[in-house]
Protein backbone atom coordinates (compact mmCIF):
# COMPACT_ATOMS: atom_id res chain seq x y z
CA UNK A 1 0.00 0.00 0.00
CA UNK A 2 1.32 3.00 -0.42
CA UNK A 3 0.55 7.05 1.12
CA UNK A 4 0.54 10.01 -0.43
CA UNK A 5 2.46 12.79 0.45
CA UNK A 6 2.47 16.61 -0.76
CA UNK A 7 2.62 20.23 0.69
CA UNK A 8 0.00 19.21 3.42
CA UNK A 9 1.72 16.58 4.68
CA UNK A 10 1.55 12.47 4.93
CA UNK A 11 -2.00 11.11 5.08
CA UNK A 12 -0.74 8.60 7.84
CA UNK A 13 0.91 11.98 9.90
CA UNK A 14 -0.89 14.54 12.68
CA UNK A 15 -1.99 17.65 12.07
CA UNK A 16 0.77 20.40 11.02
CA UNK A 17 1.42 23.53 12.56
CA UNK A 18 -1.33 25.47 10.04
CA UNK A 19 -3.85 23.44 10.35
CA UNK A 20 -3.63 24.41 14.10
CA UNK A 21 -3.30 27.73 13.63
CA UNK A 22 -6.29 27.97 11.22
CA UNK A 23 -9.04 26.16 14.11
CA UNK A 24 -7.95 28.20 16.48
CA UNK A 25 -8.18 31.69 14.41
CA UNK A 26 -10.90 34.17 15.63
CA UNK A 27 -14.50 33.36 14.14
CA UNK A 28 -17.88 35.21 14.19
CA UNK A 29 -20.65 33.10 14.76
CA UNK A 30 -23.96 34.49 13.21
CA UNK A 31 -27.53 33.71 12.40
CA UNK A 32 -30.53 35.79 9.78
CA UNK A 33 -33.58 34.62 9.05
CA UNK A 34 -33.98 34.35 4.79
CA UNK A 35 -37.41 33.16 3.85
CA UNK A 36 -38.57 32.30 7.10
CA UNK A 37 -35.57 29.91 7.55
CA UNK A 38 -33.22 30.88 10.88
CA UNK A 39 -29.48 30.56 8.51
CA UNK A 40 -26.46 30.52 10.16
CA UNK A 41 -22.88 31.35 9.13
CA UNK A 42 -19.28 32.06 10.46
CA UNK A 43 -17.09 34.41 9.75
CA UNK A 44 -13.22 34.91 9.87
CA UNK A 45 -11.32 38.61 8.96
CA UNK A 46 -12.84 42.21 9.34
CA UNK A 47 -15.86 43.29 8.28
CA UNK A 48 -16.66 46.39 6.03
CA UNK A 49 -15.35 45.58 2.61
CA UNK A 50 -14.67 43.02 0.43
CA UNK A 51 -15.09 39.66 1.27
CA UNK A 52 -15.90 36.11 0.32
CA UNK A 53 -18.46 33.71 0.78
CA UNK A 54 -17.84 29.76 0.83
CA UNK A 55 -20.55 27.51 -0.14
CA UNK A 56 -20.45 23.94 0.71
CA UNK A 57 -21.72 20.78 -1.18
CA UNK A 58 -24.71 18.58 -0.80
CA UNK A 59 -25.35 17.07 2.84
CA UNK A 60 -21.93 18.75 3.84
CA UNK A 61 -21.68 22.37 5.41
CA UNK A 62 -20.04 25.42 6.94
CA UNK A 63 -17.75 23.99 8.73
CA UNK A 64 -15.67 21.84 6.19
CA UNK A 65 -14.30 25.17 5.53
CA UNK A 66 -12.75 25.65 9.14
CA UNK A 67 -9.33 24.78 7.87
CA UNK A 68 -9.77 27.25 4.62
CA UNK A 69 -11.37 30.09 5.64
CA UNK A 70 -8.95 32.16 7.87
CA UNK A 71 -5.98 31.01 5.01
CA UNK A 72 -8.22 33.60 3.01
CA UNK A 73 -8.93 35.94 5.16
CA UNK A 74 -5.68 37.48 5.56
CA UNK A 75 -7.09 40.58 3.57
CA UNK A 76 -10.84 40.09 3.45
CA UNK A 77 -13.72 39.49 5.39
CA UNK A 78 -14.38 35.46 4.87
CA UNK A 79 -18.03 33.90 5.54
CA UNK A 80 -18.85 30.24 5.66
CA UNK A 81 -22.37 29.60 5.34
CA UNK A 82 -24.67 27.01 6.30
CA UNK A 83 -27.45 26.41 3.99
CA UNK A 84 -31.11 25.89 4.83
CA UNK A 85 -31.06 21.73 5.55
CA UNK A 86 -27.70 21.62 5.92
CA UNK A 87 -25.57 22.09 9.89
CA UNK A 88 -26.88 24.37 11.86
CA UNK A 89 -29.07 26.31 9.78
CA UNK A 90 -32.77 25.33 9.56
CA UNK A 91 -35.33 23.45 7.39
CA UNK A 92 -37.65 23.66 5.09
CA UNK A 93 -40.81 21.77 3.44
CA UNK A 94 -39.16 22.65 -0.33
CA UNK A 95 -35.77 23.36 -1.54
CA UNK A 96 -34.56 25.14 -4.37
CA UNK A 97 -31.20 27.12 -5.80
CA UNK A 98 -32.90 30.24 -5.74
CA UNK A 99 -33.77 30.29 -2.21
CA UNK A 100 -30.04 28.96 -1.40
CA UNK A 101 -28.80 32.24 -3.62
CA UNK A 102 -30.99 34.41 -1.11
CA UNK A 103 -29.62 32.68 1.72
CA UNK A 104 -26.25 33.39 -0.08
CA UNK A 105 -26.37 37.39 -0.80
CA UNK A 106 -27.86 37.59 2.48
CA UNK A 107 -25.57 35.94 4.76
CA UNK A 108 -23.12 38.08 2.33
CA UNK A 109 -24.38 41.51 3.60
CA UNK A 110 -25.29 40.37 7.75
CA UNK A 111 -21.77 39.52 7.39
CA UNK A 112 -20.55 42.69 6.56
CA UNK A 113 -19.36 42.35 3.29
CA UNK A 114 -19.81 45.74 2.19
CA UNK A 115 -18.55 45.56 -1.58
CA UNK A 116 -20.04 43.29 -4.04
CA UNK A 117 -18.39 39.45 -2.55
CA UNK A 118 -16.76 36.71 -4.58
CA UNK A 119 -19.29 33.91 -3.86
CA UNK A 120 -17.13 29.88 -3.54
CA UNK A 121 -19.05 26.93 -3.84
CA UNK A 122 -17.50 23.26 -3.86
CA UNK A 123 -20.20 20.56 -5.56
CA UNK A 124 -23.57 21.18 -5.01
CA UNK A 125 -22.46 25.04 -3.66
CA UNK A 126 -20.80 25.49 -7.49
CA UNK A 127 -24.94 24.98 -8.28
CA UNK A 128 -25.38 27.82 -5.84
CA UNK A 129 -22.70 30.07 -7.18
CA UNK A 130 -23.99 29.51 -10.40
CA UNK A 131 -27.18 30.63 -9.53
CA UNK A 132 -26.23 33.51 -7.46
CA UNK A 133 -24.56 34.68 -10.97
CA UNK A 134 -27.53 33.98 -13.11
CA UNK A 135 -29.98 36.02 -11.05
CA UNK A 136 -27.92 38.77 -9.67
CA UNK A 137 -24.85 38.63 -11.18
CA UNK A 138 -24.35 42.61 -11.19
CA UNK A 139 -24.06 42.43 -7.32
CA UNK A 140 -21.30 40.40 -7.48
CA UNK A 141 -17.51 40.83 -7.81
CA UNK A 142 -17.41 36.79 -9.29
CA UNK A 143 -17.73 33.34 -8.84
CA UNK A 144 -15.16 30.63 -8.23
CA UNK A 145 -16.92 27.14 -9.02
CA UNK A 146 -14.84 24.11 -7.40
CA UNK A 147 -15.57 20.60 -9.03
CA UNK A 148 -19.17 21.06 -9.82
CA UNK A 149 -20.73 18.98 -12.71
CA UNK A 150 -23.33 20.99 -14.69
CA UNK A 151 -24.39 18.66 -17.29
CA UNK A 152 -25.21 15.77 -14.35
CA UNK A 153 -26.18 15.95 -10.30
CA UNK A 154 -23.60 15.80 -7.94
CA UNK A 155 -22.35 12.04 -6.74
CA UNK A 156 -24.14 12.98 -3.09
CA UNK A 157 -27.56 13.36 -5.30
CA UNK A 158 -27.01 10.10 -7.31
CA UNK A 159 -26.30 8.21 -4.07
CA UNK A 160 -29.24 9.58 -2.49
CA UNK A 161 -31.76 8.75 -5.66
CA UNK A 162 -29.93 5.51 -5.89
CA UNK A 163 -30.81 4.93 -2.43
CA UNK A 164 -26.63 4.33 -1.61
CA UNK A 165 -26.34 7.15 1.20
CA UNK A 166 -28.00 9.95 2.57
CA UNK A 167 -31.95 8.07 3.14
CA UNK A 168 -33.83 8.24 6.36
CA UNK A 169 -31.57 9.71 9.25
CA UNK A 170 -30.31 6.67 11.56
CA UNK A 171 -29.67 7.48 15.17
CA UNK A 172 -26.68 6.00 16.61
CA UNK A 173 -26.38 5.08 20.40
CA UNK A 174 -23.05 7.16 20.64
CA UNK A 175 -21.14 10.28 19.62
CA UNK A 176 -18.10 7.77 18.16
CA UNK A 177 -20.56 5.42 16.43
CA UNK A 178 -21.77 8.05 14.61
CA UNK A 179 -18.43 9.82 13.62
CA UNK A 180 -17.21 5.74 12.81
CA UNK A 181 -19.84 5.91 9.51
CA UNK A 182 -18.33 9.17 8.30
CA UNK A 183 -17.08 9.01 4.49
CA UNK A 184 -17.36 11.44 1.34
CA UNK A 185 -18.95 10.58 -0.86
CA UNK A 186 -17.89 9.58 -4.35
CA UNK A 187 -15.29 8.01 -1.36
CA UNK A 188 -11.21 9.10 -1.66
CA UNK A 189 -8.35 9.53 0.22
CA UNK A 190 -8.59 12.36 2.81
CA UNK A 191 -5.95 13.97 5.48
CA UNK A 192 -6.90 12.02 8.63
CA UNK A 193 -6.54 15.20 10.78
CA UNK A 194 -9.33 16.96 8.36
CA UNK A 195 -11.64 14.26 7.94
CA UNK A 196 -11.61 13.93 11.89
CA UNK A 197 -12.40 17.68 12.36
CA UNK A 198 -15.06 17.63 9.50
CA UNK A 199 -16.61 14.41 10.70
CA UNK A 200 -17.18 15.47 14.46
CA UNK A 201 -19.13 18.68 13.60
CA UNK A 202 -21.63 17.05 11.12
CA UNK A 203 -23.21 15.36 13.80
CA UNK A 204 -25.97 16.66 16.51
CA UNK A 205 -27.21 15.18 19.57
CA UNK A 206 -30.92 13.91 19.22
CA UNK A 207 -33.77 11.90 21.07
CA UNK A 208 -31.61 8.46 21.45
CA UNK A 209 -28.55 9.24 20.73
CA UNK A 210 -26.39 11.13 17.88
CA UNK A 211 -27.15 11.36 14.13
CA UNK A 212 -26.26 13.53 11.21
CA UNK A 213 -27.02 17.55 10.65
CA UNK A 214 -28.30 17.69 6.66
CA UNK A 215 -32.00 17.07 6.06
CA UNK A 216 -32.11 14.52 3.48
CA UNK A 217 -35.16 16.52 1.59
CA UNK A 218 -31.77 18.60 0.14
CA UNK A 219 -31.57 16.21 -2.63
CA UNK A 220 -35.24 16.62 -4.07
CA UNK A 221 -34.22 19.93 -5.54
CA UNK A 222 -34.93 20.49 -9.26
CA UNK A 223 -31.54 19.83 -10.88
CA UNK A 224 -29.34 22.97 -12.46
CA UNK A 225 -29.06 23.00 -16.05
CA UNK A 226 -27.06 23.69 -18.93
CA UNK A 227 -29.87 25.96 -19.81
CA UNK A 228 -29.51 27.82 -16.61
CA UNK A 229 -25.82 28.96 -17.75
CA UNK A 230 -25.14 32.11 -19.55
CA UNK A 231 -22.61 34.92 -19.85
CA UNK A 232 -23.23 36.23 -16.27
CA UNK A 233 -22.74 39.87 -15.47
CA UNK A 234 -19.92 39.15 -13.29
CA UNK A 235 -16.40 37.06 -13.56
CA UNK A 236 -16.24 33.45 -12.96
CA UNK A 237 -13.81 31.04 -12.53
CA UNK A 238 -14.07 27.15 -13.01
CA UNK A 239 -11.63 24.76 -10.70
CA UNK A 240 -11.73 20.56 -11.01
CA UNK A 241 -9.50 17.93 -9.05
CA UNK A 242 -7.47 15.82 -11.46
CA UNK A 243 -9.72 12.86 -9.78
CA UNK A 244 -12.41 14.45 -9.31
CA UNK A 245 -16.23 14.14 -11.31
CA UNK A 246 -15.92 17.24 -13.79
CA UNK A 247 -14.76 15.13 -16.92
CA UNK A 248 -13.28 17.31 -20.11
CA UNK A 249 -16.85 17.17 -21.82
CA UNK A 250 -18.04 19.20 -18.96
CA UNK A 251 -15.43 21.21 -18.73
CA UNK A 252 -16.17 22.20 -22.49
CA UNK A 253 -19.71 22.37 -22.26
CA UNK A 254 -19.39 24.71 -19.32
CA UNK A 255 -16.91 26.92 -21.47
CA UNK A 256 -19.06 27.10 -24.17
CA UNK A 257 -22.23 28.43 -22.32
CA UNK A 258 -20.03 31.40 -20.48
CA UNK A 259 -18.22 32.45 -23.56
CA UNK A 260 -15.28 30.37 -23.27
CA UNK A 261 -13.20 33.45 -20.99
CA UNK A 262 -13.73 32.02 -17.83
CA UNK A 263 -10.32 30.44 -16.17
CA UNK A 264 -10.28 26.67 -16.03
CA UNK A 265 -7.89 25.70 -13.08
CA UNK A 266 -6.94 22.44 -12.16
CA UNK A 267 -6.13 21.21 -8.75
CA UNK A 268 -2.84 18.10 -9.34
CA UNK A 269 -3.75 14.72 -7.19
CA UNK A 270 -7.11 15.86 -5.98
CA UNK A 271 -9.95 13.98 -5.59
CA UNK A 272 -13.79 15.57 -5.98
CA UNK A 273 -13.56 16.89 -2.19
CA UNK A 274 -10.55 19.03 -2.51
CA UNK A 275 -10.16 20.50 1.14
CA UNK A 276 -10.21 17.19 2.47
CA UNK A 277 -7.02 16.10 0.19
CA UNK A 278 -5.41 19.10 -0.86
CA UNK A 279 -6.55 22.11 0.70
CA UNK A 280 -3.02 23.94 0.61
CA UNK A 281 -3.41 24.02 -3.54
CA UNK A 282 -7.09 24.82 -2.94
CA UNK A 283 -5.96 27.84 -1.14
CA UNK A 284 -2.49 28.76 -3.72
CA UNK A 285 -5.32 28.46 -6.51
CA UNK A 286 -8.01 30.71 -5.16
CA UNK A 287 -5.39 33.58 -3.98
CA UNK A 288 -3.51 33.68 -6.60
CA UNK A 289 -6.96 33.66 -8.87
CA UNK A 290 -8.21 36.52 -6.58
CA UNK A 291 -5.05 38.42 -6.41
CA UNK A 292 -5.32 38.30 -9.84
CA UNK A 293 -8.63 39.80 -10.11
CA UNK A 294 -7.88 42.42 -7.63
CA UNK A 295 -5.84 44.41 -9.91
CA UNK A 296 -7.41 43.28 -13.07
CA UNK A 297 -10.74 44.52 -15.01
CA UNK A 298 -13.51 42.00 -15.93
CA UNK A 299 -13.50 41.66 -19.89
CA UNK A 300 -16.52 43.68 -20.07
CA UNK A 301 -14.96 46.68 -18.81
CA UNK A 302 -11.81 46.41 -20.47
CA UNK A 303 -13.74 46.57 -23.81
CA UNK A 304 -15.95 49.19 -22.61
Amino acid sequence: MTSSVSAEGDLRAGPPDWFHEALGAPVEIGSITVDGAAISYRAFGSAGGGGIVLVHGGAAHARWWDHIAPLLARADRVVAVDLSGHGDSGRRDVYSLDCWAREVLGVAEAAGIADPPVIIGHSMGGFVALRVAGLYGSQLEGIVVIDSPVRDITPEEQAARDQRAFGPLRVYPTREAVIARFHPIPDQPALPYVAAHVAATSIRAVPGGWSWKFDPRVFGRPPLTPALLTKFECRVALFYAEHGIVNPETSELMYDKLGRRAPLIQIPAAGHHVMLDHPIALVTGLRTLLADWEHSLPIAERSA
